[in-house]
């Protein structure tokens, strides 16, 4: 008996239809993985508290802006300059400004003086070290901070962080800031040019290492360094709680290789926070400290000092208490 001929049969629409199916779950559930569906990165409008003109604080702003940008494209942060920590603070604690970095001496003797808005102040992260630089031209006769007695002396500006240490190291050293020394009030922009041009004898600046600024002068100007780590003792010997802040520290021979000569110097250094308040979203909390750590890399690319922001320190914010959101990105990377 002959074998009937095999037929074909056309696709039906219903088979058709399933394939389609098949392929739209699969893509689904891969835009599901990559764009989690129903989770939106946090949105609105915040201010971001910076620091003088070319310091640390405004550089490491501009590029952390750029990360934000990046991770939390519906975000819009406004940057603002500042005179340094104090004003910072200030800014924040009354609500001019939702983020700032300020360094932690500040934020202590903010708190100790129950200024405005002070209970409500929350920390992120624990960035970097400032550390305290003293510059003097190299033929100067200063060789410790007590030999500033007589002498005009910038200290930055009067809301600055600058200012609010240099007072203190100059109080271990036995010397009234306004009755023993000619304080000028000036940024680290204004510095070098009055230095180079004998309008100061020394000045007073609180940085991240190298600071753009003492590193320009040192390059063009003969400068040098005088060490303030022996005050530390007598500094955490006064009764300004603040004074716990301080640690020893010493900037190595090649920070500013033509200041230095070689030489490394010891000096002081203290704890930059990132800092907030309560007021402030958690799950924006989270997202901006999330940007803040992943992006050490890329933005310790050009502020050196941010290559130090490290994960498992981070979350020390002492003198204040970790913000909420802060304290879930900690937990979603703890291992």
């Amino acid at each position: 008996m002959p074998q009937a001929p095999f037929r074909t049969f056309p696709l039906t629409r219903r088979r058709a239809l399933t394939g389609s199916a098949a392929a739209l779950v699969v893509f689904g559930l891969l835009l599901w993985w990559l764009l989690p569906l129903g989770q939106k990165s946090p949105s609105g409008e915040v201010t971001f508290s910076t620091g003088t003109q070319n310091g640390v604080y405004v550089r490491y702003g501009k590029l952390l802006d750029k990360a934000l940008a990046h991770d939390l494209p519906r975000l819009d942060v406004t940057l603002k300059e500042s005179e340094g920590s104090w004003d910072n603070v200030t800014r924040v604690a009354t609500g001019r400004a939702d983020f700032t970095i300020a360094a932690a001496d500040a934020v202590a003797k903010y708190q100790e003086e129950h200024r405005p808005g002070a209970d409500r102040l929350r920390g992120c992260a624990r960035l970097y070290d400032d550390y305290m630089q003293l510059v003097v031209p190299r033929d100067s006769t200063i060789e410790k901070v007590a030999d500033l007695r007589g002498k005009k002396v910038a200290v930055g500006g009067p809301r600055s962080g600058v200012w609010l240490i240099a007072e203190k190291v100059l109080a271990a050293a036995d010397l009234d800031a306004d009755k023993d020394i000619v304080p000028v009030n000036l940024g680290i922009s204004g510095m070098a040019d009055a230095l180079k041009s004998g309008k100061i004898d020394a000045f007073f600046w609180s940085g991240g290492l190298p600071t753009n600024n003492v590193q320009e002068l040192s390059e063009e100007f003969p400068v040098r360094l005088v060490e303030m780590g022996s005050l530390l003792d007598r500094l955490r010997a006064m009764s300004d709680a603040s004074a716990r802040y301080y640690r020893a520290a010493v900037m190595p021979a090649d920070t500013y290789p033509d200041a230095q000569q070689g030489k490394a110097v010891s000096t002081l250094a203290v704890a930059n926070l990132l800092v907030t308040t309560d007021r402030t979203d958690p799950e924006l909390t989270e997202a901006v400290t999330r940007t803040v750590i992943d992006s050490r890399d890329s933005i310790g690319n050009t502020v050196h000092a941010a290559q130090l922001v490290d994960l498992r320190t981070a979350v020390y914010t002492d003198p204040l208490a970790l913000h909420e959101g802060a304290r879930r990105y900690y937990r979603s990377v703890k291992p």
